[in-house]
């Protein structure tokens, strides 16, 4: 904060966000899943101008502070802005080479619509928790899997949150996952106490999301029909050289993943694998999307793999259910959700360097006075940063050095704080429509974030379980008093 500038009230940080609530919401009835098209851009920015008005006006900021809050707001999204044109690259020459196509294909062979959504959560959860993350999975296996589903007749939503229940089950588990490692960092614990004190919360929420995808599944009316499978697959297989020699690629990105080569150049990678596989196997689709009589196969190579990496290729076919299956929009269909994300920054920049998310949070802690509250606390904290930072890291970084030593102080070992973190922070992001990860994921897979939500039964289940532990003192973790002395 500048010398000048006045400590926010707790009605200064309400101003800006109950405006932004107010008009989300009717923003929301107006424009329904359409809102991330550009209106639910706007919304954030005039919130960040509510909040930058009472910044300069009530509380005597300058411009130029609030300018390198957001600049700096913004800097700290731009790793995963990188991820998601990346991944619409890969998307894109996945779909060019029939990587994508080849996974459909054999999915529909071995899936059948009984078992469909209980197999997509928990090939997501191998997969995520063997890679550490949850984009690159649903990212992956996730688009293959929405494929398979759609085509076996379910909804869009139900298989989008049976993906994300699983890919966030295993981003939570796995030790190589990012927000896995700096959540007991914060708190002030080791990965594996941490990781082994989190599965007190989360196997029990998994058993339970895994639980109600067997009822839908065995209670859901399928639309599609043995024959649409088959008509499906026969398609396919006549629009694309299928050959299990495609799946090398996915499998030397799974591999630099788990050699803990970072997820950038790795994505990288694979989107010009992709390519090069592309103008191995599929010299008929480079011919149709290149769409040049009498130029040579180098040429029609490198338009067509280039246009898969920037922009938008469909593959029509007989099948308009296919037709549906194979469109990607490259590096450019990103574009939407990386102005979402900006404008978010934009927000959550402003009010993190004006205090008052601080003061915001401050207010909830004054109202903590057992251990079931202090977590509720902590849960409705993380996902209030969720929310209003529309950043899953900050609602780790934020909460966990407020609450830190206030665990302590009450007797609670951090793995306690750490579980929390994750518990609330790391699986409702998702949930948020404006939040990275909630943008990036409608984005991914083409399904809103309202659509999918209700359905993410892991991410909705997840915080009130550890909340429903702490009212019980379930699983907690108590300092011994000699051990409270020397910590």
């Amino acid at each position: 904060m500048q010398e000048k500038a006045k400590t926010p009230t707790i009605l200064d940080a309400l101003i800006p966000l109950i405006f932004l609530i107010v008009l989300l919401v009717f923003n929301i009835q107006i424009f329904g899943t359409d809102g991330l098209s550009g209106s639910n851009q706007i919304v954030l920015i005039l919130s960040a101008a509510v909040a930058g008005s009472v910044a300069v006006y009530r509380l005597g900021f300058h411009w130029e502070t609030l300018q390198d809050g957001i600049v700096k707001s913004i800097s700290s999204a731009m790793s995963s802005i990188l991820i998601l044109f990346l991944i619409g690259a890969l998307a894109g020459t996945w779909l060019l080479s029939g990587i994508v196509p080849a996974m459909i294909y054999y999915g529909l062979q071995v899936l059948s619509p009984g078992i469909f959504l209980i197999a997509a959560c928990v090939v997501s959860a191998i997969v995520s928790i063997s890679t550490g993350s949850s984009w690159t999975t649903v990212a992956t296996v996730g688009v293959a899997l929405l494929g398979i589903g759609k085509a076996l007749g379910f909804d869009e939503g139900i298989i989008a949150g049976a993906i994300i229940s699983g890919a966030y089950f295993g981003d939570k588990m796995s030790p190589l996952s990012d927000t896995t490692n700096l959540a007991p960092a914060m708190a002030g614990t080791d990965l594996f106490t941490h990781i082994r004190h989190m599965a007190k919360t989360t196997i029990p929420s998994i058993t339970i999301t895994i639980i109600l995808f067997v009822i839908i599944g065995v209670n859901y009316e399928v639309s599609g029909s043995v024959e649409d499978v088959k008509a499906i697959s026969a398609v396919i297989l006549e629009k694309f050289n299928i050959t299990g020699w495609l799946f090398i690629v996915p499998a030397v990105v799974l591999v630099l993943i788990i050699r803990k080569v970072p997820a950038i150049p790795a994505l990288l990678i694979g989107a010009l694998l992709g390519g090069v596989f592309a103008v191995i196997f599929q010299p008929q689709i480079i011919a149709t999307i290149a769409n040049e009589s009498g130029a040579s196969y180098t040429y029609l190579s490198f338009k067509a793999v280039m246009m898969a990496l920037y922009g938008e290729i469909s593959i029509l076919t007989s099948n308009d259910i296919v037709n549906e299956l194979l469109v990607t929009r490259g590096m450019g269909g990103m574009l939407n959700t990386i102005w979402l994300i900006v404008c978010a920054m934009v927000f959550g920049g402003i009010m993190e360097v004006t205090g008052m998310l601080q003061v915001l949070a401050e207010a909830v802690i004054r109202k903590v006075h057992s251990v079931g509250s202090l977590i509720a606390s902590t849960t409705a904290t993380c996902v209030f940063f969720n929310i209003t930072t529309s950043d899953q890291y900050l609602a780790i970084l934020v909460p966990g050095r407020m609450y830190a030593d206030i665990y302590k102080k009450r007797g609670l070992k951090p793995e306690n704080l750490s579980r929390t973190l994750e518990d609330s922070a790391t699986v409702t992001s998702v949930l948020v429509p404006w939040n990275t990860c909630g943008a990036t994921q409608a984005s991914v897979l083409g399904v809103a974030t309202l659509v999918y939500a209700p359905y993410c039964f892991f991410n909705i289940i997840s915080p009130f379980m550890t909340i429903l532990y702490g009212y019980l003192k379930i699983g907690i973790n108590f300092y011994e008093e000699e051990e409270l002395e020397v910590a």
